[in-house]
């Protein structure tokens, strides 16, 4: 055959393809060694039924080949190579795969397992290269023969010189721009470590020849230039083999190397799942927070492998957002990919895989939480704000998932615990979840409130995160048991003789209050007296859905509305400050005015609020 002429759409598709459906350059190289393993795997298949195929799986290889001089890069491969008409029909007519028709002859035979799908991958080397030449020798034929194009101009097929079954593919690669560096596909350390990053779990071996300078015997300054030939890829990926045969050091080896950490994971989650969709996955649970967590730069997701060749280094739909500080992988063979093998198309396996690895990691969470406490004390208290954030975001959506994940300190354990924990351990006749929420534990133990429950013992969650006070709300109850805050006015400790005789001292004392509400009528919505209190004179008290710590939170962020909670002072009407403030009330009201705003600043600094 001569010179040829690819069809129109097929011009258009190409022209397309070179300038859109690729966005990095350098994935022509796995597209290539993809499709030579797929040359391989066709022989290989072809050699276990056919007997005048005599070959053994040891001697099959991939080489690549740089020469700086000629600017070119070579990629030999010992496959099953293709006769005239296949290089016309599989190279001539874009979106032709010969794989994809290869994988459909034998659909049914469960051991064919072909990379390529689509026949556009090898038209990506003219993103790098101003000329392709594919010299090719079908295990089927005498002759061997050579496609040849520069692009969309079209090709030409004519016979070659070639002993060997397989083919090679020679690379022109262009000369450099102001934009693009082409030189960087000659440079073998380059090559190196694109052939790491993407195709490391090709089952077969990539090799290149290395230099390296040594020392001539029996000489002082004399070296000579040693050749030899270097396997790059590792072939057989670590999620693929039995996980009883792999030692902890070689996950924590390969997460620390592929994920670029200087410690150890906390926690290795390495599955494997046939059913519906089959699958491998291998998610790490770091030993620390990522460095840039919370930083625009940090991007979630899960590396996404098909057949152990990488098609996306961050997948973010394979975790939600709450789980978004894990590391690891997938790979799977049931993805539908587009045409470009760069993203994934929106069906049903990618949401299959995704639920299956949430609900994976909440399972190991659970069981490390249930037999392995200490190490999820650990864990919670370096990633449990994110699962705390997860239980509120997306207006508590997740709540029920993320729940009993959740650890807050005790008042009487002195540790973390659960809220299924705490609810265990409540009194008979306690109706609630008791809270309080301060900036330490330190300065919770003084709250006048806090005080008193503890004396009538009842255990107190001590919530000292900005976002936990929102979590109690969006949680809304646990177990039947709603959440009540120690410095909320709906906190009811008295009996009901208690509540009239309180009722009755407020009312007896309302003008009183009046007065002393002039003083500091800004600050607070009301003053009465409580039972609230043990030993203390005063305390601050939160009406409403807004409490005083929300109210700081809501104010440190970007777009704050000024929100302000609306508090009430609360005097201990079993106090002697109570006839104290009395006595004032007949005789020196001007005094009982700076009673009030002594009373206030106390009670501001029991919650912790800046004077």
């Amino acid at each position: 055959m001569g010179n040829k002429q690819f069809k129109a759409e097929s011009k258009r598709l190409l022209n397309l393809m070179i300038n859109s459906i690729y966005t990095n350059k350098e994935i022509f190289l796995r597209e290539l060694i993809s499709n030579a393993s797929d040359a391989i795997d066709k022989l290989h298949y072809r050699s276990l039924t056919d007997k005048n195929i005599k070959l053994d799986k040891n001697d099959f290889k991939i080489k690549i080949d740089i020469n700086k001089d000629d600017k070119t890069l070579t990629i030999t491969d010992n496959g099953c190579g293709m006769t005239e008409e296949e290089l016309d029909k599989n190279l001539g007519t874009i979106a032709r795969s010969g794989s994809l028709a290869f994988k459909e002859e034998n659909e049914k035979k469960k051991d064919i397992d072909i990379i390529g799908q689509f026949g556009v991958g090898f038209y990506s080397s003219f993103m790098v290269s101003d000329l392709v030449t594919v010299e090719s020798k079908s295990v089927d034929s005498e002759k061997a023969y050579k496609w040849t194009s520069k692009g969309i101009d079209g090709y030409s097929i004519e016979e070659c010189e070639k002993s060997d079954v397989g083919t090679k593919i020679i690379l022109h690669i262009k000369d450099d721009t102001e934009e693009e560096k082409y030189s960087e596909f000659l440079d073998i350390y380059r090559i190196q470590q694109i052939i790491k990053t993407y195709s490391d779990y090709i089952r077969y071996p990539i090799q290149m020849d290395i230099e390296r300078s040594e020392k001539k015997e029996g000489t002082e300054k004399e070296y000579e230039t040693i050749k030899e030939t270097k396997t790059i890829n590792s072939m057989t990926p670590i999620w693929k083999k039995n996980k009883k045969t792999i030692k902890d050091e070689e996950y924590e080896s390969f997460y620390m190397d592929k994920f670029h950490d200087y410690d150890k994971p906390l926690k290795v989650i390495h599955n494997h799942v046939e059913g519906q969709y089959n699958y491998d996955s291998l998610i790490y649970i770091p030993s620390h927070m990522p460095y840039d967590y919370y930083t625009k730069d940090y991007e979630k997701g899960l590396q996404l492998y098909s057949n152990g060749v990488l098609i996306m280094e961050k997948c973010d739909e394979l975790i939600p957002d709450y789980f978004g500080f894990v590391k690891g992988l997938v790979d799977s063979e049931d993805l539908s990919l587009n045409i470009s093998r760069e993203m994934l198309q929106n069906d049903r396996s990618l949401r299959v895989i995704s639920k299956n690895i949430e609900n994976k990691i909440k399972t190991e969470l659970e069981n490390m939480l249930k037999n392995e406490r200490d190490k999820y004390d650990q864990f919670f208290n370096i990633f449990g704000t994110q699962l705390k954030y997860g239980t509120y975001n997306d207006y508590g959506m997740n709540k029920e998932k993320l729940q009993d994940l959740l650890l807050f300190y005790s008042s009487t354990e002195k540790k973390l615990v659960t809220l299924k924990e705490y609810v265990e351990k409540m009194k008979e006749e306690q109706k609630v979840i008791y809270y309080a929420c301060g900036e330490t534990i330190d300065k919770i133990d003084m709250m006048p409130q806090v005080e008193l429950l503890k004396d009538k013992g009842f255990e107190i969650l001590y919530l000292t995160e900005n976002i936990d006070e929102f979590v109690s709300q969006i949680l809304v109850n646990y177990q039947e048991k709603t959440f009540q805050n120690v410095s909320s006015d709906k906190l009811d400790l008295d009996t009901s003789e208690e509540k009239e005789k309180l009722k009755k001292a407020n009312e007896d004392n309302k003008e009183m209050f009046n007065v002393m509400k002039d003083v500091i009528k800004n600050e607070v919505q009301d003053i009465r007296f409580t039972h609230r209190l043990k030993n203390h004179p005063v305390c601050l008290t939160s009406e409403g859905a807004i409490s005083v710590e929300m109210e700081k939170t809501l104010n440190q962020m970007p777009n704050n509305q000024g929100v302000k909670a609306q508090t009430v002072l609360e005097i201990n009407e079993n106090h002697e400050i109570a006839n104290k403030l009395k006595d004032l009330y007949k005789n020196d009201k001007e005094m009982l005015k700076k009673y009030t705003k002594i009373l206030y600043a106390r009670g501001k600094t029991y919650r912790g609020i800046d004077n």
